[in-house]
């Protein structure tokens, strides 16, 4: 039944204004009538459904009561009254309930929500963490301090779902509380989602509702809003409110991840998912040297009869001592080489000499640094990828164009990729997953479309796989040229016939990755995506769906006897 008509006192406090309320809950500013403090008071919105329920209720607000987080507020009371079961919270002084705060304040900017959400995300993993589920997240639960960093409270206030029967199991308990903690990551994804879109998600405000209907209906972003939503902070919105249970956010902890990284990167280049990239290079590398290749580099440099080429051959086994050499000769405070830019191992060993080479390859963290070994061969697919564009870059190479500076900057194309398998490997298997397709919900004989990689990526790192190449690129002093051929042309746009070499480089190695990427589709889809991609580079390279065929069979070929061959200078 409701609370009675005109109630104005629970237990020993006083009713004075209600904040907000849900299908579940409803909270309260109120007054203690003994001490004359106002607090925040929060009901389920029926009274007690029976005994039971009301130890089970008990039970998680006494547990929640325990908890001391900075983004949790624990309640200071509470107890029943006639038959209504209540917590009470202090409400930090200067701080406001979040939904009076939005009605008189202007809109918040879309850094200060995600800040907000991560807040609450950082709150609620702690909470899951100790076996807690808040229950009925919502606009009336969360208050927004003076420092303007926001804290949930009411956590357990909601009537649990299931009573928990006395002979239930561990793994039961277990099942539970995982259901639970995603009803509650699922709910935070739809008050980010109404706090960027300003809307209600499904135009329903009450998030207990919309939870139903998540599944049955779609939730994205609307591309028209007031303020312009970046496509990062967009890729993150949606995935968190995903109807594709196994493409949501698994826990609170790697949504607040994602949006932390977007939060430090929207706030300063040097903040979030780069910033830690960054501190890696410094602990481990940019990547590390294939077995025993730095090595034999060494091996090679020191023999009388060496040449230049045998030298070249044994570092283009490496990306990581390439991509190396062609740092230590195109930093902005090297390159004194006419102004010209180095894109062929060739050439750095020419201007480094054979010493320089030595102490390039001597630099690199042995293989394979700090990965372990599932992740180490995922690493070597993602090297292999790299090789096979470089390959593939080769013979899409026009005459008179360099087919080794073709093969790097192809290579160069996936720094990001494989930057991301070595510094982020467990976020690479997330990001994996989102891009497999998966059963439609209405009719699990068809299949949905995984995410792209950039959306993808965006989603659990907060910035797309480029951007990370990017970051590497400004952070070794590269020289703008090299920083343009290392970005791929957007697929958005059209293909033009470049004016200048950096220009040529930068299209085949573009066609290259985008056939590359084709080859990891699934099977039925590759047919289609390669003929897209030969239309699109006809104009500008003459490619054509059977001259791509070719080249992509001479690319495995070579990629063959690359892996098959003894490197020269070895014993």
């Amino acid at each position: 039944m409701p609370l009675a008509s005109g109630a104005k006192r629970v237990g020993r406090f006083t009713l004075r204004e209600l904040i907000g309320r849900s299908s579940s809950t409803m909270a309260w500013q109120a007054q203690d009538i003994r001490t004359g403090a106002a607090v925040m008071l929060m009901l389920p919105r029926t009274s007690s459904p029976g005994p039971s329920m009301v130890s089970a209720w008990v039970d998680a607000v006494r547990r929640a009561a325990r908890l001391d987080h900075p983004r949790l507020i624990a309640p200071i009371e509470f107890g029943e009254h006639e038959g209504w079961p209540f917590l009470a919270c202090e409400c930090p002084q200067g701080a406001r309930p979040l939904t009076m705060w939005l009605a008189d304040q202007p809109m918040p900017s879309l850094l200060d929500v995600a800040r907000w959400v991560t807040d609450l995300l950082d709150g609620l993993a702690f909470a899951h963490d100790a076996g807690l589920a808040h229950g009925d997240i919502g606009l009336h639960n969360v208050v927004v301090d003076r420092l303007g960093r926001a804290r949930l409270w009411g956590l357990g206030a909601a009537w649990p779902d299931i009573v928990e029967p006395v002979d239930q199991t561990e793994i039961a308990t277990l099942q539970q509380q995982r259901a639970a903690g995603g009803q509650d990551v699922l709910a935070v994804g739809l008050l980010l989602h109404q706090l960027v879109a300003r809307v209600p998600a499904l135009d329903e405000p009450d998030l207990p509702s919309a939870i139903r209907r998540i599944g049955r209906e779609i939730v994205r972003l609307p591309w028209t809003l007031p303020t312009p939503v970046p496509e990062a902070l967009r890729a993150i919105v949606n995935r968190s409110t995903d109807r594709h249970v196994r493409r949501r956010y698994l826990s609170a902890r790697s949504l607040q991840r994602a949006l932390d990284g977007w939060c430090k990167v929207e706030a300063d280049a040097k903040g979030g998912a780069l910033a830690l990239l960054v501190e890696k290079l410094h602990a481990v590398g940019h990547l590390p040297a294939r077995p025993g290749l730095a090595q034999r580099v060494v091996q090679v440099a020191r023999m009388d009869t060496q040449r230049i080429d045998d030298l070249t051959d044994v570092i283009l086994e490496d990306p990581a001592l390439s991509f190396e050499l062609l740092r230590a000769v195109n930093t902005a405070e090297l390159s004194g080489h006419a102004g010209q830019v180095v894109t062929t191992v060739r050439r750095a060993i020419e201007l480094l000499g054979t010493t320089g080479v030595r102490r390039a390859a001597s630099s690199l963290r042995a293989w394979p640094g700090p990965l372990d070994a599932a992740a180490a061969t995922a690493l070597e697919r993602g090297m292999r990828q790299a090789f096979l564009a470089g390959h593939l870059a080769e013979l899409l190479a026009p005459a008179g164009l360099d087919g080794e500076a073709a093969l790097l900057v192809a290579q160069m194309q996936h720094l990001g990729r494989l930057l991301l398998l070595y510094h982020f490997a467990d976020e690479a298997g997330q990001i994996d997953q989102l891009m497999m397709p998966t059963p439609d919900p209405d009719d699990e004989r068809r299949m949905v479309p995984g995410l792209t990689e950039t959306g993808a990526a965006m989603a659990v790192i907060g910035v797309s796989l480029d951007a990370l190449a990017h970051a590497v690129a400004h952070h070794w002093g590269l020289d703008d040229r090299i920083r343009e051929m290392m970005q791929p042309l957007s697929r958005d746009t059209a293909v033009h016939t470049p004016e200048n070499i950096a220009g040529w480089l930068r299209l085949v190695a573009s066609c290259a990755h985008e056939c590359v990427l084709v080859m990891s589709m699934p099977a039925a889809s590759q047919g289609r995506a390669l003929s897209l991609v030969a239309s699109r580079y006809s104009r500008a390279l003459g490619t054509t769906l059977e001259s791509l065929h070719e080249a992509i069979a001479g690319a495995r070929q070579r990629l063959g006897n690359h892996l098959r061959a003894k490197p020269r200078g070895t014993s």
